[in-house]
């Protein structure tokens, strides 16, 4: 069993940059593949960025290329999204979940635990 917690999400405006992680308790992240998804209001949770087990295999979604990364931390066990040139349209609840796959992708279904979730909202 782990347990994912996100902070770093906040409001900020169009163009700023937020850095959201994640971090766990009960099992290291370097054991998982990990995601990162997001879902706004009165929409389906959607594909952000996804990392393998190893950290060599990497995947963004295309709304997000070029502006978002996806990376991990083993020494703090945790794994972050680097969000810069932010846009309205990414405001949403941010999730991070961990797959026991080596490689998660962008099904939802892939992924074995999920955190809360953490507010980001861009002004324009």
């Amino acid at each position: 069993q782990v347990q994912l917690v996100e902070s770093g999400g906040g409001l900020v405006q169009a163009g700023d940059s937020l850095r959201l992680s994640c971090a766990a308790s009960g099992r290291t992240l370097s054991s998982f593949a990990m995601g990162w998804f997001r879902q706004a209001p009165g929409n389906e949770r959607e594909f952000v960025a996804a990392l393998s087990r190893s950290g060599i295999s990497n995947q963004h979604a295309d709304s997000v290329k070029g502006r978002f990364t996806i990376s991990r931390d083993n020494a703090k066990n945790t794994v972050n999204l680097q969000m810069n040139s932010l846009k309205p349209e990414d405001t949403a609840v941010y999730y991070c979940a961990a797959s026991s796959r080596y490689f998660g992708g962008s099904s939802p279904a892939a992924y074995d635990y999920w955190g809360q979730g953490t507010q980001v909202t861009v002004s324009s």
